[in-house]
């Protein structure tokens, strides 16, 4: 209960000032069993999932104006002492300006799913035991001593499966479908030693919880052009879309590995 009142709290905090987001269920539609299963799968080692997407297809935003945010995670390892808790370390880069961060992922609760959907033609029927999410707390500090640096925090949620090996997969059962996503990172972003606080949302395929007229794609993501001039026009050029303010330069380009 004192989760969910969390959880609550800091999505009226963030969306109290801003439209009514779109890309709010990362179940689509689909139903969980209400038992709590945290004490049943935490034993396993879900650190992988947040690695398993390539970068390209990851996407974020920060503040309301969706300027585009990107994170790299770059190493996650389960404490060893505490099997809710994973170490996190990672980058940022927003306007080419690039930090480092550190801290930790806390799971709160992991549900099983219904398991009305085994991908397409039930591919999945016969290749997992179960499937479902996990709701995580996150905290992530940027290097105070590097610009514009602040703290990440807000709430993750996971699709996973457990393979018929008895490992914990991440949950791409539904990849194909329109609209798909996954590790949905929603939460703020608040800068040192100030007052601004800026919503931030990121997650593999979309942007989670994002005005409903940013993402206009159907069966991959798409960008309007509205927000093109915060860092998405190379999603427009990737996308061929046909517009007069597209004009292609070096600023468009985002460097293949600027974690590096």
């Amino acid at each position: 209960m004192r989760f969910k009142i969390i959880v609550i709290l800091l999505f009226s905090s963030i969306y109290l000032y801003s439209q009514t987001p779109c890309r709010t269920d990362i179940m689509d539609k689909g139903e969980v069993i209400t038992t709590d299963r945290t004490q049943m799968f935490v034993k396993y080692d879900f650190s992988h999932l947040w690695l398993q997407t390539e970068q390209d297809f990851i996407y974020g935003i920060i503040g309301d104006e969706h300027q585009r945010i990107l994170i790299k995670i770059l190493t996650v390892v389960k404490n060893p002492t505490n099997p809710n808790e994973y170490f996190v370390k990672g980058k940022s880069s927003v306007k080419a300006n690039v930090c480092q961060f550190g801290g930790k992922i806390t799971i709160s609760t992991i549900s099983e799913s219904k398991r009305a959907n085994f991908g397409v033609d039930n591919e999945f029927k016969n290749r997992s035991q179960t499937q479902g999410v996990l709701i995580a707390t996150y905290e992530f500090f940027e290097d105070k001593s590097q610009n514009h640096s602040g703290i990440f925090q807000g709430v993750v949620s996971t699709k996973w499966y457990l393979n018929n090996q008895n490992k914990m997969v991440y949950d791409d059962t539904n990849i194909k479908a329109d609209g798909y996503f996954n590790n949905a990172f929603v939460g703020s972003w608040k800068m040192y030693l100030s007052n601004v606080v800026k919503k931030c949302n990121w997650a593999d395929y979309r942007v989670p919880e994002c005005n409903c007229d940013f993402d206009i794609g159907s069966g991959e993501f798409n960008v309007s052009e509205k927000y093109w001039k915060y860092g998405w026009i190379d999603i427009a050029l990737k996308n061929k879309v046909k517009s007069k303010n597209i004009i292609e330069n070096k600023s468009t380009k985002i460097s293949k590995s600027w974690w590096m």
